[in-house]
C-alpha cells in the first residue's frame, strides 16, 4: 500500500506541522505532505515547510470577496495537490457547511480539549476556572459543527493546581504533537472505519484514556 498523501492547513507558527514533519520524515511512517497551505503570508510554519522541502501555497483570505470563494480556492489548491487526507494545525479559519462536506471523513482537526468537553476557544482559562483535574487533546474528523465529529484519538495530560493557562498549554501542546501524528498514522494505516459517525479503530470503539 502507497503512502497515504496529506495536505496541512495552517494559520501561525506550525508547532504540530513541525510534528508531522517530524513523523513523516521517518521512512517507516506510512504518510507524506505533499503541500502546506497558509491563509496567511507570514506564517512561521511555511518556513518550516520550506525548509523540509514541502511545496507551499499562500490562499490569502483577505483576497477573497466573501468565505465561499476563500473555500473555493483552496479546495482548488487541495485537489491539484491530489492530498488524500486534510490536517487542520492552526488553522484559524471558519471553513464552510459545503467545504467540510466535501471532504467529509477526509478533513481533520486537533483541538486542546477532552472533547466533547470545552468545545471553542480560550480553552484552558475555562479548564482551569472548572477544577478539573485532567484535560488533553483530542483529534477529530470535522463536522460542520465546530469541534464536532468522529473522535480518532485522544491523549490526557494532568491539570495541576498551580497551573496557568500559559503553563496547561504548554503541556496540551506536548501532548498534541504525539497525538495528531499517531493519529495520521492509524487512518494512513487503514485501521480507522467511521460508522454511524462514530469511530471504530481495529474494529472496536475508541475508548478515551
Amino acid at each position: 500500500m502507497s503512502d497515504l498523501s496529506v495536505v496541512v492547513l495552517i494559520s501561525g507558527r506550525g508547532s504540530n506541522l513541525q510534528a508531522l514533519i517530524d513523523a513523516c520524515a521517518d521512512p517507516g511512517f506510512p504518510a507524506h505532505i505533499v503541500r502546506v497551505i497558509s491563509n496567511r503570508p507570514g506564517a512561521k510554519g511555511l518556513e518550516r515547510a520550506a525548509q523540509a522541502g514541502i511545496p507551499t501555497t499562500v490562499i490569502d483570505h483577505t483576497e477573497f470577496p466573501d468565505r465561499a470563494a476563500f473555500d473555493a480556492a483552496l479546495s482548488a489548491e487541495i485537489n491539484k495537490s491530489q492530498g488524500e487526507l486534510v490536517c487542520l494545525a492552526g488553522f484559524m479559519r471558519l471553513l464552510g457547511d459545503d467545504f467540510v462536506g466535501s471532504l467529509e471523513n477526509r478533513l481533520i482537526n486537533i483541538h486542546p480539549s477532552l472533547l466533547p468537553d470545552f468545545k471553542g476557544l480560550h480553552v484552558h482559562e475555562r479548564v482551569i476556572e472548572a477544577g478539573v483535574k485532567s484535560s488533553g487533546c483530542t483529534v477529530h474528523f470535522v463536522r460542520p459543527e465546530t469541534d464536532a465529529g468522529p473522535i480518532i484519538a485522544q491523549s490526557t495530560v494532568p491539570v495541576h493546581d498551580h497551573d496557568t493557562p500559559d503553563t496547561l498549554a504548554a503541556r496540551v501542546l506536548e501532548a498534541e504533537h504525539v497525538c495528531y501524528p499517531a493519529a495520521v498514522r492509524l487512518i494512513a494505516e487503514g485501521r480507522v472505519v467511521v460508522d454511524d459517525d462514530s469511530v471504530l479503530v481495529d474494529g472496536r470503539p475508541l475508548l478515551a484514556e
